[in-house]
């Protein structure tokens, strides 16, 4: 940690120091040239009045660029150029709302984007400065114009840098006392660098047994935790088991519940068909009675209007074939009880 303090320390001073020495560059610049203050063709510059609000404000700082070629500048460029103001010598920077061209020279009319008139004086090739780049940054002008003045420059660039030599000047002559004290020290015997090298090898040994100690108990508690989770998984399964076994005995339980009344409403319907069948075979038999019972009431009537030796004989007849019919009658009915026992046992099969 304080390594890494020093190391963060460091780099702020560095940046300070850049900082400072690009503060130097800009004031050195303005007393070289034309005045004003250039780096690599920038030139920074601040706002001192209100004529070109809203487009920037007085105490920015805005960036122009030198110009090379004076006719690369067209109306509504925003141009900074020398002027003279009150009979003083200023900076100026408007917008260009006309251009003049005469046989050797250009002329630029210029106004504040506040000001209602163009500026009294035009700008001629020879006192523009430079074009504005459309770089504004605000409230930062004033910053720039103190660090300009004398005590700004002392307070914010000369104090720090001289703050930070110093502190390079004492590491250094620290590093000088450390490296002279090396070198003064006596060398030491062979019995004590013996001594050293063996409380070394004692020391690396015992951090290597505490390391294995540390180990061998982490493995120790992982296969507690193991045998724990195995013994509990085991407790659980028979737990599991009987629940499965009583859902199953529940399912079955259900199913054949369910399949009791599917099974009655079966031998229900197995017993109303052969109760039906035997119905429709014993309709044939009933209906052969009365036909007879009618052909007997038919043939008594006849048998009342034919003379008396008719009567007799027909009579006769009559009985001889009674006597036949009783005869049939019962392998009749014998058949019939045989069709229905057949017609039950199938029933019962099905």
């Amino acid at each position: 940690m304080k390594k890494a303090f020093k190391i963060i320390g460091n780099i702020i001073l560095w940046l300070i120091v850049i900082f400072a020495l690009l503060i130097t560059m800009l004031v050195f610049s303005s007393s070289s040239g034309n005045g004003v203050s250039n780096l690599m063709g920038f030139i920074p510059l601040t706002v001192e009045s209100q004529s070109m609000s809203p487009t920037f404000d007085e105490g920015d700082l805005i960036i122009s660029r030198q110009i090379n070629d004076i006719n690369e500048l067209k109306v509504d460029d925003v141009i900074t150029f020398w002027t003279i103001i009150d009979g003083r010598k200023v900076k100026n920077t408007h917008r260009i709302v006309r251009i003049h061209q005469a046989e050797n020279s250009v002329s630029f009319v210029t106004r504040g984007d506040n000001n209602p008139i163009d500026d009294e004086m035009p700008a001629y090739q020879a006192d523009i400065i430079g074009k504005w780049t459309n770089i504004r940054l605000k409230g930062a002008g004033n910053i720039m114009a103190f660090l300009r003045t004398q005590l700004g420059f002392f307070l914010c660039i000369l104090l720090p840098m001289a703050l930070f030599f110093l502190f390079e000047l004492y590491k250094f002559i620290l590093t000088v006392i450390a490296v002279r004290k090396g070198e003064t020290e006596p060398a030491l015997d062979e019995e004590e660098i013996k001594r050293r090298a063996i409380e070394e090898y004692l020391a690396a040994q015992k951090e290597k047994e505490e390391a294995e100690k540390k180990t061998d108990e982490k493995k120790s508690d992982e296969k507690e935790k193991a045998d724990d989770k195995e013994s509990a998984e085991k407790k659980t399964e028979p737990a599991a088991e009987k629940t499965d076994e009583k859902e199953k005995a529940d399912d079955k339980e259900s199913a054949e519940k369910k399949t009791e009344p599917a099974a009655e409403k079966t031998d229900e319907k197995e017993k109303a068909d052969g109760k039906e069948s035997a119905e429709k075979k014993t309709e044939p038999a009933a209906e052969k009675t009365d036909e007879k019972e009618k052909a007997d009431g038919k043939e008594s009537a006849e048998k009342k209007t034919e003379p008396a030796a008719e009567k007799t004989d027909e009579k006769e007849k009559a009985d001889g074939k009674e006597s036949a019919e009783k005869k049939t009658e019962p392998a009749a009915e014998k058949t019939d009880e045989k069709e229905k026992a057949d017609d039950k046992k199938s029933s019962r099969r099905s």
